[in-house]
């Protein structure tokens, strides 16, 4: 089991708010919402509603990632938002770096994902089970031993950015589900970052855009 030690500082970082959305910066280590055990009740969710008592959990980010996260603030505003994820409305644009470099500078990886459920929380590929996954994705920077890339997940699967790219042979560095040896070495957090969101306001009917800047 991981220890649990989520960070304090910021204990909480609105990007912006009004009547209806509440956009977060979730930082690397924080679960998004509350676990069932008491030690794991600490999130995002919990901490925002301290502060917004009825703001719900429209998407959530893994424990690791940081970055960029929307809630609603009442019912009508949580199902126009569940929509568009449902729908993939949303636009998501994360960066990450990953161990070594790729040979391409763009691509995409189309390979289905399911749980593999003797390692869970751990996913895998799986062409005759998995479900479709798609990513497209960008090199930003070729580093001495990393790779700097733009990822745009289409659909949604659990830990789909960090299986894809290690089914590349380049897993993301940090990650202690899926990197080994100098992937994993070194690196304090997992560099997957939400980096931009934009989605359509629930009332005002206006195309909204957000960014955050990774902190790796």
């Amino acid at each position: 089991m991981i220890d649990y030690q989520p960070p304090m500082d910021p204990y909480l970082d609105v990007v912006y708010q009004d009547d209806d959305v509440l956009v977060l910066n979730k930082p690397s280590g924080l679960l998004s919402v509350p676990g069932r055990q008491e030690i794991h009740k600490d999130s995002l969710q919990s901490r925002a509603q301290e502060q917004f008592p009825s703001a719900t959990t429209v998407h959530r980010l893994d424990m690791e990632t940081s970055g960029l996260i929307v809630m609603a603030l009442h019912k009508d505003a949580h199902r126009h938002l569940s929509s568009q994820f449902e729908n993939r409305l949303v636009k998501k644009r994360y960066i990450a770096r990953v161990f070594g470099h790729l040979s391409d500078r763009q691509g995409e990886v189309n390979v289905p994902l399911i749980c593999d459920w003797p390692n869970r929380p751990r996913q895998k590929v799986d062409f005759e089970h998995g479900k479709q996954a798609l990513t497209y994705w960008r090199v930003l920077d070729f580093e001495k031993q990393t790779t700097l890339v733009e990822l745009k997940p289409v659909t949604g699967r659990s830990h789909q950015l960090r299986v894809h790219m290690l089914s590349l042979g380049h897993p993301i560095v940090g990650d202690r589900l899926y990197a080994t040896g100098d992937a994993l070495n070194g690196f304090d957090c997992l560099h997957l970052h939400s980096h931009e969101l934009s989605f359509k306001h629930p009332s005002k009917n206006e195309n909204m855009g957000f960014s955050a800047e990774a902190n790796f």
